[in-house]
């Protein structure tokens, strides 16, 4: 009986670390996300200002070398140009991703679609640039919150499984 008690204990302390490693985790998925969508804005500010591809084929081509969370919202822009204008399709792929990013990293990524088909090469450019300037702000942001953070749920978790076994016991 002693036994499955103290394996109980065990299983509780091992959920509350694995909770708080799974929380910490999404701070650093942010911060992933965000440098991975800097880069992927730098290459289609390449790719607009020298190969004049049209936006669908740049956004495919971007969304075969990211990751998955970011590769959709390429995706999703790209199908969604059939049948609206890119600056439309942009905001509706933004909005129905399922990333670790927070609405106000959203809402700067939207910024981009003002200009995005809409105007001529030049204006495209500067709309990209004016959303990395803004994207790299959240990522000094993300990159603070992840150092304070991850450390600190990681231990939370750990902490809060131990009062637990601690009472139990």
């Amino acid at each position: 009986m002693q036994i499955i008690k103290y394996f109980m204990l065990f299983i509780i302390l091992a959920l509350s670390t694995l909770i708080g490693r799974y929380i910490s985790k999404k701070y650093v998925f942010r911060l992933e996300e965000l440098e991975e969508i800097r880069n992927a804005l730098n290459v289609l500010k390449s790719k607009i200002k020298f190969t004049y591809e049209p936006i669908p084929e740049i956004f495919n081509e971007i969304s075969q070398n990211t990751s998955k969370n970011i590769s959709n919202i390429f995706v999703q822009a790209k199908e969604k140009m059939i049948n609206m204008t890119a600056s439309d399709a942009w905001k509706k792929a933004i909005d129905s991703s399922e990333t670790n990013l927070k609405e106000e990293d959203k809402r700067i990524l939207k910024t981009l679609s003002k200009l995005l088909g809409q105007t001529d090469i030049e204006g495209q450019i500067s709309q990209i640039e004016i959303t990395e300037q803004f994207l790299e702000i959240q990522i000094k942001e993300a990159y603070d919150e992840k150092q304070k953070n991850e450390k600190l749920y990681t231990r939370l978790g750990t902490t809060i499984g131990l009062v637990i076994v601690i009472i139990l016991c």
